[in-house]
């Protein structure tokens, strides 16, 4: 490594504190943003974030924001905020490669709806992120344009798929950014690297212009430095959309009002199942410390048991892969992205475009998926797998019955070695074998820091809600992070 990893690993400023620098006066937006782009530009050789850089546009948005500042003018919620963007989402003037090379040269005409409202809340956006392709894995080695590395130790993995989101924030390359959860993509890679990562309620945030991956389980959410930070963003991201028909017409709580509560009274719900074999004992050590301060905060604590928990990876990896097995046939070769050169006919140029432009975990993806779906096989595996999700979120409802918010670690480890899990794709999905259930349930989760192991590696505590329980998930996470920082 060329450098140690002591100047990658800044905190970047609160957004209320650099906003309000900004409508004082004392700051300027497009200084902020150019300080950002020198940052990136020493930092991301090192760690393989962004993909593409998009500093017109950003600079155009900057200036906007120092002239609004300049006359008084009232500024919007994110005004001069610099902010990342997963590549699985559309922004205008930017690639969509979703980490593939069979997107590559794709420019989108429109920005999904998330990056839209990142631009009217005043964002400055940087640049698209790396991610393993299309949304697939967990470490962000699957990208193919080279893995992402963790700033808190370079010879790690981010996690993923949302790595770059993750890896960005850590090292301070943007105050927050977007990432997306399929099945733990935001809430690992937030544990692995030190920071806070939203995953929303199903149908809270629009998924309209993210390039899709499993249409009932893909979520778009935040990650920033602060539990406040990511309320705050994910104040803005929320809403109903009418470009999306699975967003709730729900109105929108003051998710930043919640982080101030007192966590005195609330019932905390802790699994059996989530503290068992395989649990790293330094991160049952980090985890059980986060507990301990929601308890010495008057927190009631609760066993509780969530049974079909062993049951969430394998219905994961059959609902998921058999969505994207569906959704990844638009890929052909035709219309956009990557058309092999050595097509003869029709058909070899859908075999041979597909073959080139793939990488080896969306192919094997795809066909477990096909697999699953197909005739004779799709009530044996897909509608089996359909109907125990059900049993999983009934199981959840029943308990969030009995407990205000779940408490259970992200991940079974802290970051693995690059190269580590490359070979066995079985140890891989295992990665994220306590962040399924809440991707398969539809709830709401977060990971917040809750301590470090003793080589330093960060460990994420998760902290699970009822459906559109945002704001019960950020009191708890704030409780948390206030003791974990001494508060």
């Amino acid at each position: 490594m060329s450098e140690s990893v002591g100047p990658l690993l800044q905190k970047p400023q609160s957004i209320r504190a650099l906003r309000a620098a900004i409508a004082a006066g004392n700051t300027r937006a497009t200084d902020l943003a150019e300080g950002y782009y020198a940052r990136i530009e020493r930092f991301n050789p090192q760690i393989n974030a962004y993909l593409a850089l998009t500093r017109e546009q950003a600079m155009e948005q900057a200036a906007k924001v120092d002239a609004q500042a300049s006359q008084g003018d009232p500024l919007p919620s994110l005004a001069g905020i610099p902010i990342g963007v997963k590549d699985v989402l559309t922004m205008r003037g930017a690639p969509a490669t979703a980490g593939s090379r069979i997107l590559e040269g794709y420019l989108p005409p429109y920005d999904s709806t998330a990056v839209q409202r990142l631009r009217a809340a005043g964002a400055v956006l940087l640049g698209k992120l790396n991610c393993d392709e299309f949304a697939m894995g967990s470490s962000n080695e699957n990208s193919a344009y080279g893995p992402v590395r963790n700033p808190v130790d370079l010879e790690r993995v981010p996690g993923g798929s949302s790595g770059g989101s993750a890896a960005a924030v850590a090292a301070d390359l943007a105050v927050a950014t977007l990432g997306t959860d399929t099945g733990g993509s935001i809430r690992q890679p937030a544990s692995f690297c030190g920071v806070v990562g939203v995953l929303p309620t199903y149908g809270r945030v629009s998924r309209y212009g993210l390039i899709a991956f499993a249409s009932s389980l893909d979520r778009v959410g935040p990650f920033a430095a602060s539990v406040q930070d990511a309320a705050e963003v994910l104040a803005v991201l929320a809403g109903h959309d009418l470009l999306d028909a699975t967003s709730a017409m729900r109105p929108v709580e003051d998710y930043a009002a919640a982080t101030v509560q007192e966590v005195k009274g609330l019932r905390i719900g802790i699994p059996e199942e989530y503290f068992g074999e395989g649990l790293d004992p330094e991160v049952r050590a980090a985890v059980e410390a986060g507990i301990d301060a929601l308890r010495a905060q008057g927190c009631e604590m609760r066993r509780i048991r969530l049974k079909h928990t062993q049951y969430a990876i394998p219905v994961y990896y059959l609902v998921a892969t058999a969505e994207a097995s569906a959704n990844l046939a638009r890929f052909d070769g035709v219309r956009f992205g990557h058309r092999s050169k050595s097509a003869t006919n029709l058909a070899s140029m859908y075999r041979l475009s597909r073959e080139e432009g793939f990488g080896a975990e969306v192919k094997r993806r795809i066909l477990l998926g096909t697999y699953a779906l197909s005739a004779g096989y799709y009530d044996a595996y897909y509608r089996k797998a359909q109907q125990v999700r059900r049993i999983l979120a009934e199981e959840f409802q029943a308990a969030f019955a009995e407990v205000d918010a779940i408490v259970a670690p992200t991940a079974p480890t802290a970051a693995f070695r690059l190269g580590e899990k490359s070979d066995d794709p079985l140890a891989m999905y295992l990665a994220d074998i306590y962040t399924v259930t809440a991707s398969l349930a539809g709830i709401c989760g977060l990971s917040v820091p809750c301590g470090a192991t003793s080589t330093g590696l960060p460990v994420g505590l998760q902290v699970l809600g009822p459906h559109f329980g945002e704001s019960a998930i950020f009191r708890v996470a704030a409780g948390v992070e206030r003791a974990m920082n001494g508060a």
